[in-house]
């Protein structure tokens, strides 16, 4: 299926490296390919190590077939932590004889339920196990509002989006993983750059960072930016042109996102801005996740000499945001 929110290396790649209310919380159905019943529960902190290894095999798994290599290893589950907490509807679990079998996870912001994780083990896809989990997930989400459904999966993933499809959710366009040498990239930055300030933790800077995601993305994602800002291995910049703060950016260990600004024509600028901060980080490498609908980044990046690492592609109910305006960190945060 499709991750995100396990660690792959970027830089390696260069070198080849819950369905309807009446359900209860947990129940017991049978796989049709297999005599086994699975079980559906909703997932517990004490699963995440379990997970975690079931989403690297599956990724590598799948990038190892498609010429990639094995680009997943093991990665502390922040986020889904800070996901469990926020929202233990949207983290499910399947099991077959206490094996863990599939791993769904999602979290919503408004009216968004974004699809972060769906992993079935290789050998039991094709038995209905993601298109339980997905009802499982979904359900409580819709219950509460969602009304759009994105997620981000490798383009060459094509069976999963075709669960992806029956589900509603159609591709919008390419995300691409670009990746460069900082010292390369040190050499090249040329070119207008904002002003850049350190996040401080006070509520202005969490109200305009808000603002700037409802212009860039149509909602909201104050509580995501109150995880990122405590997690010690991210920097989070506010960008300036002038004395108006008009954007944002994260970087860690070199890879850029999420980044947004509150017009398209600034984009360039900001992303420049980024790429200097992160080859100066110390970072070996720079990346960043460039939608294909961001003609200003993809244009800089191709001028500065960024490859093409992973194609992946964006699917949703519906069109959301400018994309002009918005890169992501993984396909597991957006």
């Amino acid at each position: 299926m499709h991750n995100w929110g396990v660690d792959y290396n970027t830089a390696n790649l260069f070198k080849l490296k819950r369905q309807n209310v009446s359900l209860a919380p947990t129940e017991l159905l049978r796989n049709k390919d297999c005599s086994m019943p699975i079980l559906y529960r909703p997932a517990r902190e004490t699963d995440f190590v379990r997970a975690d290894a079931l989403v690297v095999d599956c990724i590598n798994d799948l990038t190892v077939r498609h010429g990639f290599g094995k680009i997943a290893s093991p990665n502390p589950p922040r986020f889904q932590l800070f996901s469990l907490e926020d929202d233990p509807d949207g983290l499910w679990v399947a099991e077959d004889a206490g094996e863990m079998v599939g791993f769904a996870w999602s979290w919503v912001c408004g009216d968004l339920w974004f699809l972060a994780q769906l992993f079935v083990s290789p050998d039991r896809q094709g038995g209905g196990i993601g298109n339980e989990l997905i009802e499982r997930t979904w359900e409580p989400a819709r219950e509460k509002g969602a009304a759009n459904k994105a997620l981000i999966t490798f383009t060459f993933n094509t069976v999963s989006q075709g669960l992806y499809l029956r589900h509603g959710m159609y591709p919008r366009f390419p995300i691409y993983d670009f990746s460069v040498a900082s010292e390369h990239l040190i050499d090249r930055l040329q070119g207008p750059q904002l002003r850049s300030a350190a996040m401080e933790n006070t509520a202005s800077d969490l109200v305009r960072l808000a603002q700037i995601d409802i212009q860039a993305l149509g909602v909201s994602r104050k509580k995501h930016h109150a995880y990122l800002k405590s997690d010690n291995a991210t920097k989070g910049v506010m960008l300036y042109d002038g004395s108006s703060c008009i954007g944002y950016a994260y970087i860690a260990d070199g890879r850029i996102g999420p980044l947004a600004v509150a017009q398209p024509d600034l984009m360039a600028a900001a992303f420049r801005t980024a790429l200097a901060l992160a080859a100066q980080s110390g970072a070996s490498h720079v990346s960043a996740f460039l939608p294909g609908a961001c003609d200003a980044a993809l244009r800089i990046a191709v001028e500065y000499g960024m490859r093409i690492t992973l194609p992946m592609v964006l699917m949703s109910t519906r069109d959301f945001g400018d994309w002009r305006q918005y890169l992501p960190r993984n396909p597991g945060f957006m």
